[in-house]
């Protein structure tokens, strides 16, 4: 089976402090992104997204509970996954989607780099075109910015909170606790 897409994933973390992690496959790895307050389909809403390093590509599989003492401890859900393609902007507001596997890595590795990647996600949640813009206006560290672009995917308000569930599980972050505890008890 050849591979046609990207993947990409926004796992819901609750360790230290509740946020979203977002990660784009990106070469053999997925450089990953903390959302405080999750992502949006509101076009009107820019959301601070903190670069927190690459995980393995696996690791999008993960949902359950990471070990007291481990880095990252507390409880992990997948929000949302799905597929990504990168996209480029021919004019204002005008994007053209990359559909060759081979040219959109190549793609996502350049606007990565230049730190300013457009895309279209196919997610469960998360659907349409979006933009990760590096930015250095947090007290001079790397931030970025996840921005929803105007489509027909937009919705005024949307909160990550009011879709509380896990993409693969169905269940919440509390349930995904509790079983993980039953689990080990």
């Amino acid at each position: 089976m050849s591979k046609q897409d990207l993947v990409f994933v926004v796992q819901k973390h609750k360790a230290t402090a509740l946020h979203y992690d977002f990660r784009l496959e990106i070469g053999d790895v997925m450089p990953s992104w903390s959302i405080p307050k999750g992502p949006t389909l509101d076009s009107k809403v820019r959301r601070l997204a903190m670069p927190t390093g690459d995980h393995d590509l696996e690791y999008r599989h993960f949902e359950g509970a990471i070990p007291k003492g481990e880095y990252g401890a507390g409880t992990v859900m997948i929000w949302d996954e799905g597929t990504y393609r990168p996209e480029i902007e021919i004019e204002k507001g005008v994007r053209y989607e990359i559909t060759n596997i081979s040219e959109a890595q190549k793609v996502a590795a350049k606007s990565y780099k230049d730190g300013n990647l457009k895309f279209r996600l196919y997610g469960k949640k998360l659907q349409g075109s979006f933009a990760l813009v590096r930015t250095k206006w947090l007290q001079g560290k790397d931030s970025w910015l996840l921005i929803k672009h105007r489509d027909q995917y937009c919705k005024e308000g949307y909160n990550a909170k009011d879709y509380d569930f896990s993409a693969v599980s169905g269940l919440s972050l509390d349930e995904i606790a509790q079983k993980n505890q039953n689990l080990h008890s």
